[in-house]
């Protein structure tokens, strides 16, 4: 179980693990750890399970998965009998009105339904992946002079998991550059595997990408894949503008994380969210949800 911060509720509740017994034995044992590296992190082992999601005779596993993780099927664009494949349901759109935006431009509302973390005035040399483990900024886009523009700024970093709407959208208004692809592995981005190898978002395949924000000067846009990710889509069309609340893509099976850099002094983040952060503790967020206001005016 992993301990959340329910924001609406204002209490704490414990995350049921997909696959958690699996995760703890791949990352917890040496039998599990020569698995990991000789098979499961690498290319070949999502693909072919992200293949296997693709196929007709996967909308055999939607309905048991909806049952056993209590999934509101009334938010989906889609009804059940609609899907063609476990992908097409796990990357469903949901309505409209159960996502509202903000319509206020000055706040900050999150991009994704996830787990957030929240870091100000950040070293880009000492990104922290969990307490005691760390990582950088260049080593994670490996853009040297980018990375600059965000010494001192704030990050967050949002965890999906398999149960979690897994389409992600843009933040405000603006431009965003075409995505850069960084190859690398597979390994899980649950707090477990994060907990027991060094630099998972370094060496995890990625994909980022410039956003030139109307409301909160240029965001450094980062979608990490992770075990069972069989693609990272993007769907929106680089150089046009958008409006808040646009779709930039989405993820299909598998937890994934959307990370976000802020320049020094664009935003200020909601202080419930940085008071769990220091304790380590995530907290549930849904996309449009405030989750922070501008700091420049």
């Amino acid at each position: 179980m992993i301990r959340i911060f329910d924001r609406k509720k204002g209490e704490y509740d414990s995350e049921v693990v997909v696959g958690g017994k699996y995760i703890e034995w791949l990352y917890g044992t040496m039998s599990g750890r020569w698995v990991l590296e000789a098979l499961v992190k690498r290319k070949v082992f999502s693909a072919f399970y992200g293949r296997l999601m693709d196929l007709p005779a996967s909308k055999k596993l939607i309905s048991p998965f909806i049952k056993d993780n209590n999934l509101d099927m009334d938010e989906s664009v889609k009804n059940l009998n609609n899907f063609e494949s476990f992908n097409d349901f796990f990357t469903r759109s949901l309505k409209t009105e159960s996502r509202p935006i903000p319509s206020d431009p000055s706040i900050l509302m999150s991009p994704v339904d996830g787990r957030l973390l929240a870091y100000e005035d950040i070293d880009i040399d000492r990104l922290v992946q969990v307490k005691g483990i760390t990582y950088t900024l260049g080593g994670l886009i490996g853009n040297g002079n980018l990375k600059n523009r965000y010494a001192h700024g704030t990050m967050l970093v949002f965890r999906l998991c398999p149960l979690d709407y897994h389409r992600f959208h843009f933040v405000d208004s603006g431009i965003c550059s075409k995505s850069r692809l960084i190859k690398g592995g597979y390994y899980s981005v649950n707090p477990v595997s994060l907990a027991k190898v060094p630099n998972v978002y370094v060496e995890n395949k990625r994909m980022y990408s410039l956003m030139r924000s109307d409301n909160f000067s240029d965001i450094l846009i980062i979608e990490v894949g992770a075990t069972n990710v069989g693609s990272i889509v993007q769907t929106y069309a680089p150089s046009n503008r958008f409006l808040r609340g646009t779709e930039k893509g989405f993820f299909k099976f598998g937890g994934s994380t959307v990370l976000l850099f802020f320049k020094e002094g664009a935003v200020k983040i909601d202080q419930d969210i940085l008071d769990e952060t220091s304790k380590g503790i995530e907290s549930k967020v849904l996309m449009g949800e405030p989750i922070g206001r501008r700091a420049r005016q």
